[in-house]
């Protein structure tokens, strides 16, 4: 008998046929993304992009008695966080940020480099895959707030474009 998980090779119709079928699964089911790999071909195939889930509601923060000491520099503070311009990248999953494909390549990008909307600015690994992050934005790469090899959250601070 047979095992169903060995993909054994087609011809090229074959291959074709299959590659629209995986499409049409996408779009039925409303899929992000899905990616097919072997030792001779890697697939991507992507469905209509969705907008990002709402945010949760905030946490409430436990007040510290020193606190309301630190009040007064807080809010001194934050007109200087409103005077950054450009868009921000978030990350839209929980994951590992890693900013090149591997570790003897070069990053996607480094702060001063220009990116177009779609170019692939990072990778962030979740549950053991590899998943390409791309941005949303035309413009310079004005700052990288993410750390090589570091855990980001969700909705977490990337980079910011120019």
């Amino acid at each position: 008998m047979a095992n169903k998980n060995i993909i054994e090779p087609r011809p090229i119709d074959d291959t074709i046929e299959c590659i629209e079928a995986l499409a049409e699964i996408v779009k039925k089911n409303d899929l992000g993304k899905i990616r097919i790999s072997t030792e001779d071909i890697d697939i991507v195939i992507e469905g209509k992009k969705c907008p990002p889930p709402a945010p949760g509601m905030p946490m409430p923060m436990m007040a510290a008695p020193a606190a309301a000491a630190s009040a007064p520099a807080a809010q001194q503070s934050a007109p200087a966080a409103e005077t950054v311009s450009g868009n921000i990248i978030t990350s839209p999953i929980v994951g590992t940020f890693y900013a090149s494909p591997s570790p003897e390549k070069p990053a996607f990008v480094k702060v001063g480099d220009s990116v177009n909307t779609g170019d692939v600015v990072c990778i962030i690994e979740s549950m053991k895959l590899m998943n390409e992050i791309n941005s949303e934005f035309s413009g310079k790469v004005a700052e990288i707030y993410a750390k090589d090899g570091q855990p980001v959250e969700y909705g977490q601070k990337l980079m910011r474009i120019e």
